[in-house]
């Protein structure tokens, strides 16, 4: 809906946890830029969490929910709008709007119920910008042919590396580039446990204890430390960046609880870094992927990566070789890529 020179764009949000509400955070709190510069008013009419939902055609009161939220409760709590008999997928099914945002916790097993729910809102007609990634490693080439033969727009930049454009910069950037070579640090947990290491002489378990405690690993590290997340993300890259049809069945993962303080020392006095690297080389009509525990010279770009960094080299035919880098504290930089999505959908050509 448009008034004025201000476009109004009722969205859904799935996941009310770290992501999505720090994303309604940015919503408030960049509400004047969005209007004034962007033209965009967002209104949320429905939310889901674990518990339940809460929705209301004419727009929730985003503050309420962020308070509900940031004290523990379920947005089901809401004492209006509220449903803790509602679902997710019902919510999508059933209510009017423009933009789902999908935020939930990944499932890797089937993806669900995020894969559900965006199925659901292409068939409808709605754009889809997501940060899970399990719906896109599980079944990419479904969702992006679903969104053709829609005329909607799936985004999902804040997959891979959090608030860093990866797949952004390798999508439009390097569009009339061929990537001859992809590097990526994409796992923070396993930097932050490999440099701290290095640097500061921690054992791994020292070093894996203080991620967890900074929030920057899980309860259960499994996925990050044996190299998966990162080949989550690297089958993502492929897909999307290399048009490389890629499962997670074609990498070849190496994760790092192999690496020890003798392996490490040995690469320092080398005047090497050991990082844990998710490479895409060109092989013939396709490419070769793996992650695993690299070597790379001191003045490589990911070597030079802080333990609270991520990033991603690309090695081209015409644009040389292209680094970027994050530094990703807290999940705002990953809340402030969605929104970034939301504002390439809508408004891209007004970007000032």
């Amino acid at each position: 809906m448009t008034t004025g020179d201000t476009q109004r764009v009722r969205f859904l949000l799935i996941g009310a946890g770290n992501v999505g509400r720090r994303f309604l955070d940015l919503v408030e709190s960049k509400g004047v830029t969005l209007r004034e510069r962007l033209g965009l008013d967002l209104a949320l009419v429905g939310v889901a969490d674990s518990s339940g939902i809460a929705v209301n055609p004419d727009g929730l009161p985003i503050s309420e929910i962020i308070a509900l939220k940031n004290e523990g409760r379920s947005v089901a709590e809401h004492s209006q709008w509220g449903e803790r008999t509602g679902s997710a997928l019902e919510m999508v099914r059933t209510q009017d709007a423009d933009l789902l945002l999908e935020a939930s916790p990944a499932n890797m097993d089937d993806g669900q119920p995020a894969l559900g729910c965006i199925e659901a809102a292409l068939s409808a007609g709605m754009h889809v910008v997501t940060a899970n990634k399990a719906p896109l490693v599980l079944a990419f080439p479904r969702l992006t042919e679903l969104a053709r033969a829609k005329g909607v727009q799936l985004r999902y930049d804040a997959t891979v590396t959090g608030g860093l454009p990866a797949v952004n910069l390798g999508q439009r950037d390097l569009a009339a580039a061929k990537i001859d070579r992809l590097e990526g640090v994409l796992n923070l947990t396993t930097n932050y446990i490999l440099t701290r290491m290095a640097q500061d002489g921690l054992r791994y378990d020292q070093a894996l204890s203080d991620a967890q405690a900074a929030g920057h690993a899980e309860t259960d590290p499994t996925l990050d430390v044996e190299g998966w997340d990162a080949a989550n993300k690297l089958v993502i890259l492929a897909n999307s960046v290399l048009g490389f049809p890629a499962t997670l069945d074609d990498v070849d993962v190496t994760g790092i609880t192999g690496v020890s303080d003798e392996m490490l020392e040995a690469a320092t006095a080398d005047g090497m870094r050991v990082k844990l690297v998710a490479t895409a080389e060109a092989d013939g009509d396709g490419y070769s992927l793996s992650v695993c525990p690299r070597r790379l010279a001191a003045d490589h770009p990911l070597a030079q990566l802080g333990p609270k960094q991520m990033g991603i080299v690309y090695h081209t035919d015409i644009s040389g070789s292209i680094s970027a880098a994050i530094v990703e504290e807290t999940p705002v930089p990953t809340a402030s890529a969605v929104l970034r999505d939301v504002v390439e959908i809508y408004s891209g050509a007004r970007r000032v």
